[in-house]
């Protein structure tokens, strides 16, 4: 089902101020929307009404504020972005931010999808993952395993995307779309000459682990705005959004050192991974696996820019 003959009114994001938030603002204003951006503070509301959007103060994990908000605008389209993770991107920060953000993308996602469906919205677009997919031959489709057995910080992060699209796709009037995005890259993001892994890799504490043939999903952050804004009018389902080059860590982290202008990284044995960065950094370092794009291409008409890191 395609909404292109629909009038689109109102569109609702959650995560507004974020990486992506911010650019999928810029993208949706050049359509006749009316865009509303979630935000708890104060400070991002400025950001979000700076680029035009109505900013909405409200806190996803109060119910009876989201329904408010919700009875208030009564939004067509639904964007969940939401995500509380840590400035620096360090096996220990993940850890310890990974309670805390599955609380958001559950219990607040799960107040907005309620509301959403409550008050007639059309569509829910909500973020999921294109890169912890299970072991396989070759790179994954949307149909593939995720990665129940990786270690612990791993499949508790898995279990929770697994949560959010078996509720999104459910059978309901609101039409569901999981976008499974690859790490995020460019201008907000970790990977991104001021961002925290460039901050580490030209210090030489971000190493390659072991083999480095683990295979990573990457996807520029305005490359993945405007594949929301594709989502928003194509069929409803679940699409993975990465670039076109999986690339092996061995790969890309030398690669983005040099784009960097920074030292090689280090490499580091398996063993000497696990003692310093703990098993979920080597099993990205080594067991990570590619993932495909061609449905998002044919259905989204996604257009990824090239890698510039490899190209």
């Amino acid at each position: 089902m395609s909404l292109q003959s629909e009038v689109v009114v109102k569109i609702l994001i959650a995560g507004a101020s974020g990486a992506i938030g911010q650019p999928l603002i810029y993208h949706l204003m050049d359509q006749d929307h009316d865009i509303y951006g979630i935000t708890q503070s104060q400070e991002r509301a400025q950001i979000i009404a700076a680029q035009g959007a109505i900013p909405l103060l409200v806190n996803v994990l109060e119910r009876d504020a989201v329904f408010a908000v919700f009875n208030d605008v009564r939004p067509d389209i639904v964007v969940d972005m939401l995500t509380r993770l840590p400035k620096t991107y360090t096996p220990e920060s993940m850890r310890l931010s990974a309670e805390l953000n599955a609380q958001l993308r559950l219990e607040g996602g799960g107040n907005l999808l309620e509301a959403a469906r409550m008050y007639g919205a059309k569509r829910y677009i909500a973020q999921s993952t294109a890169f912890w997919y299970g072991p396989g031959i070759g790179l994954a489709d949307e149909r593939a395993l995720f990665a129940w057995d990786a270690p612990e910080g791993i499949s508790s992060g898995v279990h929770v995307y697994a949560e959010i699209e078996k509720r999104l796709l459910c059978s309901g009037s609101t039409l569901g779309t999981a976008l499974r995005f690859g790490f995020f890259y460019g201008p907000g993001t970790w990977f991104h000459r001021q961002g925290d892994v460039a901050l580490q890799i030209y210090k030489q504490q971000f190493p390659v682990i072991g083999s480095g043939k683990g295979v990573w999903n990457f996807v520029h952050i305005d490359d993945a705005a405007q594949a929301i804004v594709s989502a928003i009018h194509e069929a409803p389902g679940v699409y993975n959004i990465v670039n076109d080059e999986p690339t092996e860590m061995r790969t890309w982290l030398p690669a983005f050192a040099k784009h960097l202008g920074a030292p090689p990284p280090l490499i580091i044995t398996e063993e000497e991974g696990l003692k310093t960065r703990g098993s979920e950094a080597v099993y990205y370092a080594t067991q990570l696996r590619g993932a495909s794009n061609a449905k998002a291409k044919k259905a989204l008409h996604f257009m990824p820019r090239s890698f510039e890191w490899i190209s």
